[in-house]
């Protein structure tokens, strides 16, 4: 989960920000989609839902983990917590969602590898068998009927 952040470092990341982002941040519609959302679902810690929406369009939180935020920060239980980050996503973070893989993108490091020695095979990688083809069948197709 994120860690709290100081009002100054929030501000810092809102800096670097693209500008459809730092639009939606403050902006107004951002804040009824939150809202409705919130109320047609019932739920009460709007502000609490803001603040982690608000997390992952400053970039500090994933938002394939803004679901389990609002299960354990916000403690909305599990069914509620996936409809309300499934309407959340609809409708503020899939719009922005170019901007957004901008800011989560990685800096193309590859993905760390086990170190083998040459000619040896990393563990959990077996070669898959040989497959076995049929054999084409020799002459002629006796069950084939001719065509008029």
């Amino acid at each position: 989960m994120p860690k709290e952040y100081t009002r100054d470092q929030l501000w810092k990341l809102y800096e670097k920000l693209p500008r459809e982002i730092k639009e939606a941040v403050f902006s107004e519609e951002t804040a009824d989609d939150i809202w409705n959302v919130c109320e047609k679902n019932g739920v009460e810690q709007v502000s609490d839902v803001a603040k982690y929406a608000g997390y992952v369009l400053m970039g500090v939180l994933p938002p394939d983990e803004f679901q389990t935020a609002l299960e354990k920060e916000v403690e909305l239980g599990k069914e509620m917590a996936q409809r309300v980050a499934r309407e959340i996503n609809r409708f503020i973070f899939y719009p922005l969602k170019p901007a957004l893989e901008e800011i989560y993108k990685t800096e193309g490091i590859p993905p760390r590898s086990p170190i083998t020695e040459p000619g040896t095979k990393p563990e959990g990688t077996e070669e898959a068998p040989p497959v076995e083809k049929p054999e084409a069948p020799s002459g002629e197709d006796v069950y084939r009927e001719s065509i008029e």
